[in-house]
Formats: C-alpha cells, structure tokens, sequence
C-alpha cells in the first residue's frame, strides 16, 4: 500500500454535467435570493436599491468563491485567469472573488484519486511504487501533484487530472459566463464572447497532458544547458492524457527569497524578466500562466525551477512586430504613436469614447515608466503598482468602458503584468531599459 502521509480526506470533484449544473443552479439561486432580499431591505428603508451592492456583498461572494472553487476545473480556472491582471476592468467586489478563487486550491479525496489512478494505470498499480504520497503537495484547477518514488529509486512528480475536467469546460465556462452577465457585475455593454471563447480553447489545451508533455519539452530544448533554468524531466512511461509524471526537482518557493540578498533577489527578477522577452521576441512561444508558484529556486545549483506548461500558447509574428512597435513607441515616449500602437493591438477601439482611450494611455505611459527610465529601477519603494491600481479601480467605477483586448493580446499581457508582480514581492533593482532594447534589436535581426 502506498505512504499516505498526513491524509485529509478533501473534497470530491463533481464530474457529472448533471452534477455541475446543479451546483451552478444552487449558487445562481441562492445569489438570486440574496439580491430579492437585499432590494427589499433596500425599498424598506427607503432607498433605491443598487444591483451591484445587493449582487456583490460578503455572503455572495463567500457563495461563489466556494462553490466554484468546490467546482475546480474551467470554473476555476477561468477565475484564476480573469483574477491576475489581463488589462480587464472589473469592479473590485467582483476582483477580491477571483483573487480569492485563485488562491483556494481544494484536492480530491483518496478515494477518488485512486479511482483515476486505476482508470489511467490499472488495477495494481500501487506495486510500480516503492513510496506513493496520496496527499498531494500541490492543488490547482486542473488537476493535483504527488510526490512518489519508484522501485529503482526515482523521484517523481505525479500530476494527476481531476476526474470529469475535460468534458465540462465548455458547459462549465458557459455557467460562469451566464453569472458574469447578471446585471450589475461587469458593463453591460462589455462583450467576453472573444475573450470565453479563447478560454475554452486555452482550457481544452491545458487539460491535455499530453500537450502539456510536448510544451516541457519544447522548452526543455530552447533552455537546454541553461546555466539559470532548471526544468523537470518526462517519465513517459507512466504519463498518459490525465497524468503527467515528471522528475521531482527540490526547490523553494520564490516567496521564500524576500529576504535573501539583494544581488541574489535582482538575479531572479532579472532572469525571469528576461524570459518573458525572449518568449516573445526569439521563441514564439509564451508560458502565459503568470502564477508565481510556477516559479522556485534551488539553492544548491542557484537555478530557477520553472513548473506547468499547460498554459503555453504561440505568438504570431504579427503580434511579435506589434509588440516590437509598441515598445519602441514606449521607450521613445511618443504619446501618438503609443496611442496608434496600441489602437492597433486591440487595447482599445476607434468606436471606444476619446475620453476612455486617454485613460488607457494614461495607465500605459505609468506602466511604462520603469522601462523608459536609464537607471536601475527599484521595484520595492516606487508606488507604479499602486498608481496602476488605483487608475483601474477609477476606470472600473465608469460602466460606459466595454471594449475587450483581443485575446492572444490578453494572455501575453497577463505574463508581463504577473512578472511585474513578482519582482515588485522580491523588491528588485533593474535596469529595464537595456534588456527592452536588446529584445527588441534580436527581434528586427
């Protein structure tokens, strides 16, 4: 029998359509109820109701934060992704709910892991193991990582899908949609039909490990003999479409690093940063899941450990010129032609109001900022992230502002913002300016 460690016996993953709507149909009722009685206790007292505060109070989105994250899968995934900054203008009630998605990662219960595992590997397969840990050490949306050992002394990395996943993420995004369009959560004239559809395609991606296999080792090629880069290592004998065994690489959490030198903290930064350019400017290709768990060191070689390549989408060379365009207008600090570069990208349109498009500029320029500048630029005492957050949370007050970046612009946003992130949590100092330039003189070669 394999070691279970610290069992607990989690919470099984409802994997029936059936089931699933059932779930979405107790929340939207239950959210439905709430609002009827917020509006009444409103009317009650003499006062209009306002749809968004009935909508959007703390039994709500304790509601859904719950039961999505209950849900796993596209309901939470797609969460998880609308909750990192992608350039959206969400009000904040709706934003703290997703933050709070992304963080509650739940497992499934033994009981129900081993049913996959029989499924996948077949009855028995407790003997390949000489140590099985059926608590995972990692939960996300998809799916959840075990730590295991085989009879010949190899470490592994077992991640395992949850049952049902791929068969409802269209019905599952479907769902979340029809509860974003109540009224009162986002502009009503807002339009995530681009936006869902890429979801699910991405979704439908992600849920192939067999994808996700060949992405690992895409980038286990382009970062072969990386002196910065450590990536885990296949074990294809046991990998199938809803397990991915990979080698167990021993790592700390970048979050671990806060306090470490600051030449160590500015390496990390810097590297990372560095990747994200060479994603778009030399490979082509984006690991665009920004979560910075995906991201570890390992002290004994002072390599970066990078995990999860599910979320890998390419880069077309149009939008590799487009971006190219836009940082050069950015670096140069030409307000027009930032304005017709990013007209041209899609972050906003010619029918979005002059006023609107002003304030999108404006955030842009802010967030361009530590790019233009020539001296280090020192991500733990400026305040740009807060600037940035409070322009959004003054945008999303406006329900007039309805145009969704393209997609494919999106998810790459996404990752920039996530790295911005990260080095602002490490405190970081560096010089933004020559690495732009760099990235941008490879690309025109």
């Amino acid at each position: 029998m394999p070691e279970n460690k610290n069992d607990d016996t989690g919470t099984a993953v409802p994997t029936g359509r059936i089931g699933r709507l059932l779930r979405f149909g107790g929340m939207a009722s239950g959210i439905a109820g709430s609002v009827a009685a917020g509006g009444l206790r409103a009317l009650a007292s003499g006062q209009k109701p306002d749809l968004a505060q009935t909508l959007l109070t703390p039994a709500n989105t304790a509601r859904l934060t719950d039961g999505l994250s209950d849900l796993r899968g596209a309901a939470l995934k797609l969460g998880q992704m609308l909750s990192m900054d992608m350039g959206l203008v969400l009000p904040p009630e709706l934003t703290e709910i997703l933050a709070r998605m992304r963080k509650d990662a739940r497992h499934m219960p033994p009981k129900q892991l081993q049913s996959v595992l029989n499924t996948e590997w077949g009855p028995g397969w407790y003997g390949r193991f000489a140590r099985f840990d059926l608590r995972p050490f990692a939960a996300a949306s998809i799916g959840q990582v075990h730590r295991a050992r085989t009879r010949d002394g190899q470490d592994l990395a077992i991640k395992v899908q949850y049952p049902g996943i791929r068969a409802s993420i269209d019905s599952d995004v479907d769902n979340i949609a029809t509860l974003l369009r109540l009224p009162g959560v986002l502009p009503r004239r807002l339009d995530l039909s681009p936006l869902l559809t890429e979801a699910k395609r991405q979704l439908h991606t992600e849920a192939d490990y067999d994808a996700e296999a060949q992405n690992l080792a895409m980038f286990g090629r382009v970062l072969h003999g990386s002196d910065t880069f450590a990536l885990p290592s296949l074990h294809p004998a046991l990998c199938t479409r809803q397990v991915l065994a990979m080698t167990y690489l021993d790592s700390v959490p970048l979050d671990s690093l806060v306090n470490a030198p600051q030449a160590l903290r500015d390496h990390i930064a810097k590297a990372l940063i560095d990747l994200v350019l060479r994603e778009i400017f030399e490979f082509g290709a984006m690991q665009t899941d920004p979560n910075l768990a995906n991201y570890r060191y390992d002290p004994e070689t002072g390599r970066i450990v990078l995990l999860d390549f599910g979320a890998v989408q390419s880069i077309a060379p149009d939008l590799v010129a487009d971006f190219r365009t836009l940082a050069q207008a950015a670096l140069d600090g030409g307000t027009d032609a930032t304005r017709d570069a990013m007209l041209r990208m899609g972050y906003f349109s010619t029918e979005t109001a002059r006023h609107h498009q002003d304030l999108l500029l404006r955030m842009f320029m802010v967030a361009m900022g530590p790019v233009r500048q020539h001296s280090p630029f020192d991500f733990g005492t400026s305040d740009v992230l807060e600037q940035l957050r409070d322009m959004g949370l003054a945008i999303g007050t406006d329900r007039e502002l309805a145009h969704v970046p393209p997609p494919a612009t999106l998810f790459v946003h996404r990752k920039i913002g996530g790295m911005y992130m990260m080095a602002a949590k490490l405190r970081a100092r560096i010089s933004l300016r020559p690495m732009v330039e760099g990235a941008i003189g490879q690309a025109r070669s």
